[in-house]
């Protein structure tokens, strides 16, 4: 079974222009790079070969896993969920101990960047408030000790 990578369409669009620049941008420029160093002779003592051949396998690389994630994506638009807990692509409004507001949505893996209030679904935070409902009072135990939260409101936006 091939377990299928959720994501919000942002995120499947920004690996997507990943994917295009690795492809008709980077490989092309590093495969000019190649040649160029071949060109200088000796391969055994040829930092610049060795470098390009470095810079061809990471893109190569990248490159399978940007499609491999692409794939087994799984896009899941925000906005047709409803309901009263907490899931993938959610927004969260919590309360923290100080009665602090914070605001979180859950996405995918790849997306994750709390200053911006995304954070993944498989993060500590996120793994203690799905499937609970607004009003539920959540431990989150981080490395930097137990959190506690309040679910204030769920919102699919």
């Amino acid at each position: 079974m091939v377990d299928k990578v959720p994501m919000l369409k942002s995120g499947y669009d920004r690996m997507e222009a990943e994917l295009k620049q690795c492809k008709t941008v980077e490989r092309p420029r590093i495969v000019a790079a190649i040649e160029e160093a071949r060109a200088h002779g000796d391969l055994s003592e040829n930092a610049e070969y060795h470098a390009a051949k470095d810079q061809q396998g990471h893109n190569e690389g990248r490159i399978m896993e940007l499609e491999g994630k692409l794939s087994r994506a799984e896009v899941i638009d925000p906005t047709t969920l409803s309901g009263s807990r907490v899931v993938f692509g959610a927004t969260v409004s919590l309360l923290d101990e100080d009665d602090k507001e914070v605001i979180y949505q859950l996405v995918g893996q790849d997306e994750g960047d709390v200053k911006a209030g995304k954070i993944s679904y498989q993060s500590p935070i996120a793994r203690a408030l799905i499937g609970r409902e607004a009003g539920a009072e959540v431990e989150v135990r981080t490395p930097g000790g137990e959190r506690y939260y309040e679910i204030v409101k769920i919102e699919f936006k």
